[in-house]
């Protein structure tokens, strides 16, 4: 019966208990789309450029292989970075003891794994659960991403071949 009165307490009682959570974590989630589309586009153009001088000497698998894992190890620093923003945010709210704490739950949080037995001060678990939202939104965007340079640089593999 306590989980239901907290429950209550929290949804009926005070409406506003979790408004911390959302006035961090919205412009937190805000805040790592925008570096991670930004971040990811200026890293495709870079590989777009790249392949097409790859194409012109003569090496299209290599260059293949090349784009996509530059590219995904950058996709992956990214993330890194995104995850490091929301471990600083929970270690200045003291919601965690320390940076490194914060980063693995961070990580955890982010990537739904879950695993570590990290939890944040009461306070801050529905931050928590606005990050996982937000790793899965990153994660699509990098799969989205990755999916469209695959596929570009494959075009532009295309008509070299063609010429």
């Amino acid at each position: 019966m306590r989980l239901g009165e907290a429950a209550f307490s929290a949804l009926v009682v005070n409406p506003f208990a979790w408004s911390d959570d959302w006035a961090w974590g919205l412009p937190l989630i805000v805040l790592t789309v925008a570096i991670h589309a930004v971040g990811f586009g200026l890293v495709g153009q870079r590989a777009i450029d790249f392949a097409s001088k790859m194409i012109e000497r003569g090496h299209p698998r290599i260059m293949l292989l090349l784009v996509v894992g530059t590219a995904t190890l950058l996709a992956t620093c990214l993330l890194g970075i995104e995850a490091g923003i929301w471990a600083l945010a929970y270690r200045l709210l003291g919601a965690l003891p320390d940076f490194r704490s914060s980063m693995l739950f961070s990580l955890n949080a982010m990537t739904s794994y879950g695993q570590s037995r990290l939890t944040v001060e009461e306070h801050w678990h529905l931050m928590g659960a606005l990050e996982a939202l937000n790793g899965s939104m990153l994660f699509g965007l990098t799969t989205a991403l990755l999916f469209a340079l695959i596929q570009k640089v494959w075009v532009l593999d295309s008509a070299g071949e063609q010429k």
